[in-house]
């Protein structure tokens, strides 16, 4: 065969006469983007991504279609072809109604893959939903437990009825895991490499874990007697009982992680130390000194911090606080407090909140249940002073109060009510309204107004080389469990490139996201939201047993079941997202009436969702040109043409034999296979019988192949079907 040479992006490169541009790229392994070309097919140049600069031509061509020659001078990246690229994306994306990841996972401050695990457990998978929680949380049970679940709050099921139950599901999950032998992490070959970790809370066990996954050394350091921080200290035995919190640092250790507890900055070791014996350090120590109210009286004797007063409940020596306790404060801590008081034996304990019960940030379950336990609250009052007797605390004076205007945060602002007070007699008050770092043994790095480590927000590196902070003592200060821990996996993968010498890139990378405000739900059947049993408050009130008693395996099964799976099953081999993520595109300027309603059409193999289409034209093209049948095609003119069957039939109702060409083809998720065998039809015609060994056992599956790769496996006896294995398992095994 003749040849030719040409010059692609200045590399001299040979390819056979005839071919096109993007063929002499492709076999040179250069790339050029394409999302409506398949070698199967006739040249189509829908998509108009495949553009390139020729020398010598003024306009740009269709690499796809235009024919290379020789001598020829190609650029695929020049000024030009990248901002004709990003205008098709802009435009193709603008039409494109539909989410690349779920509302729930982009809600998740650690990024994880609420729907993915959801949806194993959906289909009893349970150790495959445990393996892929752990990707981003490495204290599930324990988290499943105590997150405020943002995840919830984002989740589409409730513009239906109510939110999925993520967190208790999550926490069935992992403690599952926990009763039978415990996966434990496959660690990666070790790198020589040192970290060392100052705090073993959330943040600093997570990093530990996933850095030690990565092969590297790792040495956790902390204050206190044991790992866990605020896990341990700050939340009460009946939310999260520590057996279960030492069970999963237990399986942090396994995979090699050194623990040191008693170990204080400062005092037993110090930051030139650490730096001098370590590649790198990551400071997490946490926020241990609670929030001072600034209120007269607040230096009595029978005032407690938040904090102080739940970690000497837990250390198993709690503060004296009588009979009547008051807990300043409107958040989780103060629940926390509220509730543990209770269990103490306080005959009145009253919760002091300035604004109302609808603006209160605690989980409103915690409030239900602080409630049921004898709480009692006092809304739009504020604390003036608090008053002593004999050396003691034996009251408050109350400011009452009204909501005026909205402040910063959204919530409208309590305004005193000028010349009228309230007094409540008591014996305790703790103040649950924050806390902070104490900064003391930190001034070695630099800190912030505000008494916080100051860390860069992408490197999270403080201001001393090779030093890291992460968690509640950085920049803005404490929040929730589960944000610290999604700062500690990120700044892993930042460590992790610095002991490699390696940059990381720190864009946010495209996804793209449906409009709620188009999104209807209304032909959705409602179903009952399954909530683990709790203890009953006449019992729990009295003792500090776990209140929740989880789920069991049929009602997370049953809830799991309920997810409308809002995130794209072709998320990580959509072409289309791919090519979108590689230029800094902008549909929004592009933004209109979507050609194509959100709608799903489906048979027992296909999902069709046309609201995704980009009018590539392959679905159409490999029907007619490769299968010989026709069965879908191109419907309308104009702005409003879309993909669908003749006469827009139900694809049960045309020639269709089922063979997933066109799924296998589609660059977006507008066709998708079924997810699970069980579910697919028979093939009608074109496919082998063929025969493999699975688990000991000869399975029979019918096999459906293009261009040599198996496109479907559709079980053909009792052994295949009972097969508990993943199609993309069967498909590797039928391919050896």
């Amino acid at each position: 065969m003749d040849s030719i040479k040409l010059t692609i992006n200045g590399k001299e490169v040979t390819a056979p006469s005839g071919c096109t541009i993007l063929e002499a790229a492709r076999q040179n392994g250069i790339y050029i983007p394409t999302l409506c070309y398949d070698e199967a097919v006739e040249v189509y140049g829908a998509c108009g991504l495949c553009v390139v600069e020729v020398q010598g031509t003024p306009k740009l061509l269709r690499s796809c279609s235009a024919k290379a020659s020789d001598g020829m001078v190609v650029e695929t990246e020049s000024e030009r072809v990248v901002k004709s690229r990003k205008i098709a994306m802009e435009l193709l994306m603008s039409a494109h109604d539909g989410d690349c990841v779920a509302p729930c996972q982009l809600a998740c401050p650690a990024n994880t893959d609420c729907q993915g695990y959801v949806g194993l457990i959906a289909n009893g998978k349970f150790d495959e939903a445990l393996r892929l929680i752990k990707n981003k949380i490495s204290l599930p049970a324990s988290i499943g437990r105590v997150c405020p679940h943002p995840c919830e709050k984002a989740c589409r099921r409730g513009k239906v009825e109510e939110p999925i139950n993520i967190a208790q599901l999550k926490a069935f999950a992992a403690d599952l895991d926990l009763k039978g032998d415990a996966y434990v992490p496959e660690i990666a070959p070790e790198t020589g490499k040192k970290v060392a970790i100052v705090g073993g809370g959330p943040a600093g066990l997570t990093a530990a874990l996933y850095l030690r996954e990565k092969g590297h050394e790792v040495t956790v350091f902390d204050m206190m007697e044991k790992m866990g921080g605020m896990l341990r200290y700050g939340i009460p035995q009946y939310r999260l009982p520590k057996e279960v919190l030492d069970s999963e640092i237990a399986i942090i250790e396994k995979t090699g992680v050194r623990l040191c507890n008693n170990v204080k900055l400062g005092r037993d070791i110090t930051l030139d130390n650490l730096r001098n014996v370590n590649d790198a350090v990551i400071l997490a120590p946490g926020a241990w000194k609670s929030s001072p109210m600034r209120v007269k009286g607040e230096d009595i004797n029978g005032v407690y911090g938040g904090i102080d007063f739940l970690r000497s409940v837990i250390q198993g020596n709690p503060v004296p606080i009588g009979e009547r306790v008051a807990v300043c404060g409107g958040g989780n801590t103060a629940m926390d407090a509220c509730r543990t008081a209770v269990r103490l034996g306080a005959k009145e304990v009253y919760v002091i909140y300035r604004r109302t019960k609808n603006e209160m940030p605690a989980e409103d379950i915690e409030i239900k249940e602080s409630e049921e336990e004898g709480v009692i609250y006092k809304f739009l009052t504020n604390p003036v002073e608090i008053h002593e007797k004999d050396g003691r605390v034996c009251g408050m004076t109350l400011q009452l109060m009204e909501l005026g205007e909205p402040d910063a945060s959204g919530r409208r602002k309590p305004v005193a009510i000028e010349g009228k007070t309230e007094y409540i007699a008591l014996d305790s008050v703790i103040m649950a309204i924050g806390q902070k770092l104490d900064p003391t043994d930190f001034t070695a790095v630099e800190l912030t107004e505000r008494g916080t480590i100051k860390a860069d927000e992408d490197t999270f590196m403080t201001d001393l080389e090779g030093v890291f902070a992460i968690g509640d003592a950085t920049n803005k200060g404490a929040s929730i469990a589960v944000e610290a821990i999604g700062e500690a996996d990120r700044c892993v993968k930042v460590v992790d490139a610095y002991l490699n010498g390696d940059e990381l890139d720190f864009r946010t990378p495209y996804i793209s996201k449906r409009d709620d405000d188009r999104i209807d739900l209304s032909d959705r059947e409602k179903q009952p939201r399954t909530v683990a049993e709790v203890l009953p408050a006449e019992k729990r009130r009295n003792n500090f047993d776990e209140v929740s008693l989880g789920l069991t395996a049929e009602e997370a099964q049953k809830e799991a079941q309920r997810c409308l799976e809002c995130g794209c099953r072709e998320y990580f081999k959509c072409r289309l997202l791919s090519v979108a993520q590689r230029y800094d595109i902008n549909p929004e300027r592009f933004a209109g009436e979507m050609p194509q309603k959100y709608t799903r059409d489906e048979n027992a193999f296909i999902e069709r969702n046309t609201a995704k289409c980009i009018l590539c034209g392959l679905c159409v093209r490999s029907c007619k040109e490769v299968v010989n049948i026709s069965a879908i095609g191109l419907l309308g003119r104009g702005f409003k043409t879309s993909v669908s069957p003749a006469f827009a039939l139900p694809l049960d109702e045309t020639k269709c034999t089922n063979c997933g060409l066109c799924v296998k083809l589609c660059p977006t998720g507008a066709l998708t296979e079924k997810s699970t065998l069980e579910k697919q039809v028979p093939l009608k015609e074109d496919y082998s019988v063929e025969r493999a060994e699975i688990d000991g056992a000869s399975c029979e599956y019918l096999v459906s192949r293009y261009g040599g790769e198996i496109i479907r496996a559709v079980p053909n006896d009792d052994n295949a079907r009972a097969c508990e294995k993943s199609r993309e398992e069967i498909v590797k095994i039928l391919s050896k």
